[in-house]
């Protein structure tokens, strides 16, 4: 696997980083905040952020942004770790299926959507640090990430499609969700729920062992739309009740 598509697949299964801005009070100084987020279709990082925010502030005197990732609090310099650079983006908050997949994974925010002064921005992404682990890190252009992501072609229709297939999952095919815990993660959890699906793969929200957890799941191959991710959805369960 090339460092890019290794490095999508690591930024799909976050979805929290430290967002640092130029600071507009304090000018020549950086400023970082936390900030939940969610992917795209693109790939691109998608924060809601209110105007009255410090980072906010600092994005409308500057866009250029960093979002650095990393996973587990242990040891972080021996876990993998990315950072992206690029430029922050208003974009339209009443996008209902950019909106219906930031409120799978952050209900708390429902609120917020009623608020004028909260808006949608995406960070277009210039440059990508990724280290995944010792010996081996490096830098990927933005449109090497691109190029990783299925979601680019064309003939990708899945972000009008991800709310039905979501819903039909959740409703008919929670056991295949659960068996698909077991199989590929070793989980034996008591209920599942999908909350996003991708071109590369989907996420699921698990509870087991009296703890609620995300957990990501790949595909072996892309798909495109609902009748592809129908397929690779038939076909890992097939292999996770074998």
């Amino acid at each position: 696997m090339n460092l890019a598509k290794e490095a999508l697949q690591f930024l799909r299964t976050t979805q929290n980083g430290v967002l640092s801005t130029f600071s507009a009070k304090f000018p020549g100084y950086p400023f970082g905040s936390v900030t939940p987020f969610v992917l795209n279709h693109a790939g691109e990082p998608v924060i809601l952020i209110s105007t009255i925010a410090e980072h906010t502030k600092n994005i409308m005197a500057n866009p250029k942004v960093s979002l650095l990732i990393f996973s587990g609090d242990d040891d972080l310099q021996a876990n993998a770790r990315l950072t992206i650079i690029g430029e922050a983006v208003k974009i339209d908050k009443e996008d209902a299926n950019l909106r219906a997949r930031y409120l799978r994974y952050f209900p708390q925010a429902a609120d917020y959507f009623d608020m004028h002064d909260f808006h949608f921005y995406r960070i277009e992404i210039a440059q990508v640090r990724y280290i995944a682990g010792f010996g081996k890190m490096g830098w990927v252009a933005g449109n090497a990430l691109d190029s990783a992501s299925a979601a680019t072609k064309p003939e990708s229709r899945l972000a009008e499609h991800e709310s039905a297939i979501i819903d039909h999952m959740n409703a008919d095919h929670v056991a295949s969700l659960i068996a698909y815990c077991k199989h590929f993660h070793g989980i034996n959890a008591i209920h599942a729920q999908m909350l996003g699906i991708d071109s590369d793969g989907f996420d699921a929200k698990v509870e087991a062992d009296y703890q609620q957890k995300i957990l990501r799941f790949n595909f072996e191959q892309p798909v495109h739309d609902a009748q592809s991710a129908r397929v690779a959805l038939v076909a890992m369960s097939k292999v996770a009740k074998a």
